[in-house]
């Protein structure tokens, strides 16, 4: 998680109210009534399912032979999907932990087609020596909150609490249970991109025809399209409590359409897994041909297990609905920044950082508006065949 850094709620507000359209705010009104209705209790319903997995999985490994088992796949692997793993189990772990998985799915507003979300892993490097020298180990939940997280809760096989300090690694062997990250926002991206198009925020790019002046833009025609491609990234460094695991980055990318309306495209970035450490991805940011301006701004987040998708989306919906083009670029990062409800600031979605007015000619090192991080960019022209 990265450090938050506080946000000036008026911001904003004299901008968008200068900029209200009256059919948009009737719009962004009635989204308001029904942005936040699941945020402040995401968090609670996760972290309850992952400490019910938690629990069970722990008791569950009195059993000396899926005890090995669980060693066995833990030390094979960085991630153990552990309710595929449980269907080896018996005394019903199995339907114990896809019923936490239906939770969490529920809970993130994602569809429960999207399967097992549970995993289970080691939590360091450290404890391996512990484990396999024979040493009962402990199963705790991955905490939510890892801004307030001092103490972290570990079961063990008879059912017993054990407090670890979350700053400070403990010599005992400990698996961890959380959530596939990648797998989780993934899913999440297509909520939001569907929310998005629902919403009027992610409208397809205007055919020559369909434009006031009859005519395409260069960027846009049929021999190919300009992009901002990334060569490079890094984020600062920061102090992640031991039982968390990699982070899970992704970038929402806000202008005006072709169409004049605000839109927003969401981009996975699965590559970003640890601070301190250069990235060189040669990934597509920005497509330019979806954007009436040659400005666009990006703010960059993190999944830290508890989003709701469906309600970030409506959220930030809420907020942009409201501004209309008024034949100029208006910057959009306060706006989307505004838009997540306070209670959602506890530790996700995390806000990592956020670039303003990038341009197509951008060529060159831009540093963040809040000083976490750097991205290396250069025009791309994406060819047709």
């Amino acid at each position: 998680m990265r450090p938050r850094q506080s946000r000036r709620r008026g911001t904003v507000a004299a901008l968008v109210g200068s900029l209200l359209a009256l059919s948009a705010g009737q719009t962004a009104g009635a989204l308001q009534a029904t942005a936040a209705t699941h945020a402040p209790t995401t968090a609670a319903s996760v972290d309850a399912a992952q400490d019910q997995a938690a629990r069970a999985i722990a008791r569950s490994l009195a059993d000396s032979a899926w005890r090995a088992r669980v060693q066995h796949a833990a030390l094979a692997s960085d991630e153990v999907p552990v309710t595929a793993l449980a269907g080896r189990a018996g005394g019903g772990l199995r339907a114990t932990l896809a019923a936490a998985d239906r939770r969490i799915a529920t809970a993130k507003g994602l569809d429960t087609k999207v399967g097992p979300l549970l995993r289970l892993r080691l939590g360091s490097d450290s404890m391996r020596g512990a484990l396999t020298s024979g040493t009962a180990p402990w199963v705790a939940p991955a905490t939510s909150d890892d801004a307030a997280t001092t103490t972290v809760v570990a079961y063990d096989n008879h059912g017993r609490a054990h407090a670890l300090d979350a700053r400070h690694t403990p010599s005992h062997p400990v698996y961890v249970v959380d959530i596939d990250g990648s797998k989780a926002l993934a899913a999440g991206l297509d909520v939001l991109d569907e929310q998005f198009r629902r919403y009027g925020l992610n409208s397809a790019t205007p055919t020559a025809a369909s434009r006031p002046d009859g005519t395409e833009r260069a960027r846009a025609a049929g021999a190919g399209f300009w992009t901002s491609r990334i060569t490079a990234v890094e984020l600062s460094d920061d102090e992640e409590p031991w039982v968390k695991g990699d982070a899970e980055i992704y970038t929402l990318v806000t202008g005006f359409g072709q169409d004049g309306q605000v839109r927003v495209d969401p981009v996975d970035m699965p590559y970003l897994d640890n601070d301190g450490t250069v990235y060189r991805p040669n990934q597509i940011l920005v497509n330019w041909s979806n954007y009436k301006y040659d400005l666009a701004d990006a703010v960059m987040m993190e999944e830290d297990g508890s989003t709701n998708y469906r309600d970030l989306a409506k959220a930030i919906a809420t907020a942009l609905l409201t501004i209309t083009d008024q034949g100029t670029y208006v910057p959009l990062v306060n706006a989307v920044l505004d838009a997540i409800p306070d209670d959602w600031w506890t530790d996700d979605p995390d806000y990592v950082d956020s670039w303003y007015t990038l341009a197509q000619s951008d060529n060159g090192t831009r540093y963040g508006a809040r000083g976490n991080g750097w991205m290396t960019v250069e025009p791309y022209f994406v060819q047709e065949f």
